[in-house]
């Protein structure tokens, strides 16, 4: 940007001279020439020369003016580029969002290897910089709920991928469906509710049949993990063969991988790079198939991970039996640690002494656990309003792990569940399609503000939840 301070009216050299006549108005009516041979002229015409000098003053003025106006035209137009809005659909009648996950992408990622498709999109669309925040615990089925529902786990009711409801006993695992279990409206439920069609493949949650969504048959994939990724890719396109009027408003699309790969050699391993060109060979096939179709610029695609991925091993470990903690009060070992002490033990109690032995120095690695009474965890986790979650939560430095009992084996791999401070558990957020700027960069911001993205593009009322109702437009292109 020019600087306003930039001497645009900076005089020419001719100028001096001309200042100098006004300083010596007699010098400026002497005669061209001063010859002795001439010494005064009775024939001059002093006011004809005085005329003379004021219009090339005038001129010279005008000029500067109109490219000093020149300048600051081009450089304020050069720094205040026209505003982009959104494209006009050229096939689909009313907005389309495509919404993928691809479990365990950690930020990064699309850099470790050559990933084309994935760069494309980053290229001609809108990506968050610095990646997008997981809501914490950083576990795949809470943020894949928070996502949908734009509430944090405390809300939604999912809690962690595995526990139990102390009101009742029952246990939660990722195969329950029943309804009582998924608080909040998903995205799918919000479109039903409006008579609206979606369609789901494989993502937590949309199993369960509640409100107006039934997950019927034709839109609804249930969940099986041996489906092959083509398949998946190759389904969704069907939809996009139907009837304007049929095309599902919303899609999901899910892919285990690179979190699948991810746990077993950590987030370094090369087969974390072969994982990662698998996922963006099948987002090329994808793109292929929409080209092919017309509809792709049509298409608003959202492309995000749940969670990033870190590297562990057996030497950061920490072990309950050192605490003294016995097995039954664990409902979540690691990397969050969850603890609910019977009736008869005071949870205050609990926490006073396990953090009392892990700053004693008498247990391993002790000094990378720190323990909470889940009301006093920081408020930015948002970890506190549920019976759901246990009164003891256990927080580990990045790369630890918490475990009952020493055992011999000796094994490498990743894990995710920290705090969603740490940079390593973040993911990414890239758009492409019409409501998203072309080659934009958004700072980064936490998963809840999706699901208002989503019903503000496809210009719905959405339920009430934890994302900002301003957060959409400093995202998407204005319409007009």
């Amino acid at each position: 940007m020019i600087s306003e301070s930039m001497p645009i009216l900076t005089p020419k050299p001719n100028e001096s001279a001309a200042n100098e006549e006004d300083e010596h108005p007699d010098a400026a009516l002497l005669p061209l020439s001063t010859s002795d041979s001439c010494p005064s002229t009775p024939n001059a015409k002093p006011a004809s020369i005085t005329l003379t000098i004021i219009l090339l003053f005038l001129s010279t003025w005008i000029a500067l003016a109109a490219a000093a106006a020149f300048a600051f035209l081009f450089f304020h137009s050069a720094s205040n580029p026209p505003r982009e809005v959104a494209r006009p659909l050229a096939k689909l009648k009313t907005p389309v969002v495509l919404l993928i996950s691809m479990d365990g992408f950690r930020f990064g990622y699309q850099f470790k290897t050559e990933t084309p498709h994935i760069r494309r999109l980053i290229e001609n669309g809108t990506e968050a910089d610095l990646g997008l925040i997981p809501v914490f615990p950083t576990l795949t089925f809470p943020n894949h709920y928070s996502i949908v529902t734009g509430l944090y786990p405390a809300y939604h009711g999912i809690v962690n991928n595995f526990f139990i409801d102390p009101a009742t006993g029952d246990f939660f695992t990722m195969s329950s469906h029943e309804p009582k279990w998924w608080l909040g409206e998903p995205l799918w439920e919000t479109l039903a509710n409006r008579g609206l069609k979606a369609s789901t493949y494989f993502w937590p949650g949309s199993e369960v049949v509640k409100g107006s969504w039934n997950c019927s048959n034709e839109y609804c994939m249930i969940y099986n993990s041996s489906v092959p990724y083509e398949d998946r890719v190759d389904t969704v396109l069907r939809y996009f063969d139907l009837n304007s009027s049929e095309i599902p408003s919303f899609m999901t699309l899910y892919f285990e991988d690179p979190d699948h790969q991810g746990h077993k050699v950590g987030s370094d391993d090369p087969k974390i790079t072969e994982a990662i060109s698998r996922v963006d060979s099948m987002i090329g096939r994808l793109i292929s198939g929409l080209e092919k179709r017309g509809f792709f610029d049509d298409v608003n695609i959202i492309l995000v991970g749940d969670h990033g991925m870190v590297g562990t091993c057996d030497k950061k470990l920490i072990y309950l039996d050192d605490l003294g903690i016995p097995k039954d009060w664990i409902q979540s070992y690691s990397p969050l640690l969850a603890i609910r002490p019977p009736s008869d033990h005071s949870p205050k109690e609990v926490v006073a002494k396990m953090n009392e032995a892990l700053k004693s120095g008498s247990v391993g690695n002790g000094e990378y656990l720190r323990v909470y009474l889940k009301e006093d965890l920081p408020r930015r986790l948002h970890y506190a309003d549920s019976d759901r979650i246990p009164p003891v939560i256990g927080l580990v430095d990045e790369g630890f792990k918490v475990e009952q009992t020493r055992l011999k084996r000796q094994e490498c791999g990743g894990s995710h569940g920290y705090d969603n401070a740490i940079f390593s558990m973040r993911s990414v957020f890239i758009c492409h399609g019409p409501r998203f700027g072309r080659g934009r960069k958004v700072p980064s911001f936490e998963n809840v503000q999706i699901y208002n993205l989503v019903t503000s593009i496809l210009n719905i009322y959405g339920a009430p939840n934890n994302g900002t109702v301003s957060f959409p437009s400093s995202v998407l292109l204005p319409i007009h």
